[in-house]
């Protein structure tokens, strides 16, 4: 619901009641991923999708009965339904849809929760939408504080762990528990929206092949900070529609950087004298991708002298290098698509082979997702 928020939060201020539905789960070839929303406003205006345009006629009357009784309901679409077709969802996923009124009494913190996105203060909005709870109930957490309740002081104590977890993480998705927050439970399925800020790209490397990463980067939800130590060419002019561009040797930068185990690295420098300190860090660092720009022979000298430097194997065996997938990139914008393509698969384990020379499934289930059936 994050990118409905400025279009909901001017009809929440009216006070006004507005159809929110949801994907809470999604299963096999899906088109959209949990946390994909669509809005209905009071004059029946509709922003946003559930499904690309599959199931948004169906979500669509279900918003305006929920608007008009009030009381939420948990959908679920699939291809194996009588009426898939009917819907349009013949894409062979599977979609559950959480659809509610969202009003000032039914989400009073709405407001400070779209403060918090704003300003990028890490915040998850947890709901229960499914089980013998009370369904719709509702409770925020930030960092340092709770607002709400899902009924029960047991459940609201073990979701939030569980939940602050996903926070962490910046993933949203379904947490399964029993009634008064049993691990072994699954009576209850409450969704976890997390709102945590943008993760980090940092580019190393004022060059034309920068340019066209960090513009990938930013399509991709990054935020972007490009850095070199040659003020020449780490201008903002160079870099336009970058989140920062900073002057400063790539080691000296990376060590004050705030990084998580989100953030990727692509080291474009092509000096050893910015490459070897920058990745001697960068390598021991828990992010998630390193990348180094090069030739083979650039990349084992490299090697060389970051073995030099102490570097196990293991450390080394992180670095993708020379960086990018093999599609037969040549110029920086294709390049800039092979880095994106390489940092895409490592974050959701594809193969990087062609769709059409596999068979079975086309997503596979996300490792570490909590509770999330195959």
């Amino acid at each position: 619901m994050r990118d409905l928020l400025d279009d909901v939060l001017p009809w929440w201020e009216a006070g006004a009641t507005v159809g929110v539905g949801t994907v809470v789960e999604t299963f096999h070839s899906a088109p959209r991923q949990p946390g994909a929303a669509m809005a209905v406003g009071p004059e029946g205006d509709v922003v946003g999708s559930v499904s690309g345009g599959c199931v948004e006629g169906a979500v669509y009357e279900l918003a305006q009965g929920v608007m008009a009784t009030g009381r939420p309901l948990l959908q679920r679409y699939g291809v194996s339904d009588d009426d898939a077709f009917a819907v349009g969802l013949t894409c062979g996923g599977v979609l559950h849809v959480w659809v509610e009124a969202v009003s000032q009494t039914s989400f009073p913190e709405l407001g400070e929760v779209v403060a918090s996105v704003r300003q990028g203060e890490p915040v998850a909005v947890v709901t229960i939408v499914s089980g013998p709870g009370r369904l719709g109930a509702r409770m925020c957490l930030w960092p340092d504080r709770v607002a709400g309740s899902l009924g029960n002081a047991r459940l609201d104590e073990v979701i939030a762990v569980d939940a602050c977890g996903l926070l962490a993480q910046g993933r949203t998705g379904v947490l399964r528990v029993g009634p008064d927050g049993q691990r072994l439970g699954d009576e209850v399925t409450v969704f976890v929206a997390s709102y945590a800020p943008a993760p980090r790209m940092l580019v190393y490397g004022a060059i034309d092949f920068a340019a066209a990463v960090a513009r990938v980067g930013t399509f991709l939800g990054y935020r972007v900070t490009v850095c070199d130590a040659r003020a020449v060419f780490a201008t903002p002019r160079r870099f336009a529609g970058v989140d920062e561009v900073v002057v400063d040797w790539p080691h000296r930068h990376f060590a004050a950087a705030e990084v998580d185990e989100r953030t990727v690295v692509c080291v474009l420098t092509h000096d050893p004298k910015f490459d070897v300190p920058l990745l001697e860090l960068a390598l021991r660092a828990p992010i998630a991708y390193v990348g180094a720009m090069g030739s083979r022979r650039t990349h084992e000298d490299r090697l060389a002298r970051l073995r030099e430097q102490g570097l196990s194997d293991a450390e080394l065996g992180r670095l993708a290098s020379p960086i990018g997938l093999d599609i037969g990139a040549r110029t920086p914008e294709e390049t800039a698509v092979s880095v994106a393509a390489e940092i895409i698969r490592g974050h959701w384990g594809g193969t990087g082979e062609p769709l059409r020379d596999q068979v079975g499934r086309i997503h596979e289930p996300v490792h570490g997702a909590p509770s999330i059936d195959a």
